[in-house]
């Protein structure tokens, strides 16, 4: 939840992210080279770049041949073929302290729970470098923070995305990092979102599974990938309908957590978030049965309508449970009431 991801902008034009990267491209696969594995390959054509950061970029989307973008760092290599790799400019080890207004749940001396607001970037990164959630934190927390690993930073679990907002969770000290990040790869904490979405799921209520990982086509997107990217399990459910079931607010509870999930999983059921800029520009067949007026009404919000609203997990050193529910934000509820005139 801090932040689909993810504490990460996707919003940076190609030319922006062009011009702040540096764009490494090594010489060609020779025949014996055949076969190794691409993060092994490139470390040795690379040796400024050690292989773990070289696997990160590979997974970041930010290695390519000719127009194809490769994700996947076991990729076999081919005699002849070329690589572009694109390095982002590394981020501040430390970022600094900036007043933020927070809006605090819950907190104590091990963690902090958070209301995000939508457009807040949850970690400093190129194109994001400072007013980030990350940055607020640590004015927030001054002195009480412990930090993770012995630095003065908050201990970030789970990300929103920049425009989603909602509960997120983090860490004061290395225990409670500890923790909470096991909670999250055991997958045993309680996590939902509502959602506006184009059209009428069927059935009412089920499971979305699929592989997600870096679109092949377009590298700043995620896709329902058939070979490589991580498991992903959505589970959905209608609350209600509008306009005839031209559009619906869906409850979605995350049995997994990566990187765009319910966006990327509600649009391959066809039925995408109203407002999302990377996956739900395309509005559902539906929407011909709409007003004009309604029709731009939901094609001009600014955002994905998707909110975090429920929050669950075990407290990481004393154990008790916890459990929060966030309001609706006012954009969604506006969105909402317009609906329901329809």
């Amino acid at each position: 939840m801090f932040a689909e991801p993810s504490w990460i902008g996707h919003d940076e034009t190609m030319s922006q992210e062009k011009e702040m990267q540096q764009i490494l491209v090594p010489p060609p696969v020779e025949p014996a080279e055949a076969g190794t594995r691409l993060d092994k390959w490139l470390a040795t054509r690379l040796p400024e770049l050690s292989r773990t950061r070289i696997k990160s970029l590979i997974e970041d989307g930010m290695v390519s041949s000719g127009a194809t973008t490769i994700a996947d760092p076991s990729h076999r290599v081919k005699p002849g073929q070329g690589y572009t790799v694109g390095v982002p400019p590394e981020t501040a080890a430390e970022p600094e302290p900036q007043d933020i207004a927070l809006d605090v749940v819950f907190e104590d001396d091990d963690l902090i729970v958070i209301n995000k607001p939508a457009g807040m970037v949850v970690h400093p990164a190129p194109g994001n470098p400072d007013f980030t959630l990350v940055n607020a934190l640590l004015a927030h927390c001054g002195e009480s923070l412990a930090g993770i690993g012995g630095v003065k930073r908050p201990g970030i679990v789970h990300r929103l995305d920049k425009d989603t907002s909602g509960l997120m969770v983090a860490a004061k000290t290395d225990l409670a990092h500890r923790g909470l990040a096991a909670q999250f790869a055991a997958h045993s904490l309680e996590r939902a979102y509502r959602a506006l979405v184009w059209g009428m799921p069927t059935p009412r209520k089920g499971e979305i599974e699929g592989n997600i990982g870096r679109n092949p086509a377009d590298r700043k997107k995620m896709a329902v990938v058939s070979h490589g990217g991580k498991h992903a399990l959505t589970r959905y459910q209608v609350i209600k309908t509008y306009a005839k079931g031209a559009v619906s607010l869906v409850e979605c509870r995350l049995a997994t957590g990566r990187t765009h999930q319910i966006r990327v999983h509600m649009t391959t059921l066809g039925h995408p978030l109203i407002g999302d800029p990377a996956y739900g520009r395309a509005r559902s067949k539906k929407s011909s049965g709409l007003s004009t007026e309604a029709r731009d009404r939901l094609a001009a919000f600014p955002r994905q309508a998707l909110h975090a609203y429920l929050l669950g997990f075990s407290h990481p050193t004393k154990g008790y449970a916890l459990r929060f529910e966030s309001l609706m934000p006012p954009d969604f509820n506006a969105l909402e009431k317009f609906l329901e005139c329809l």
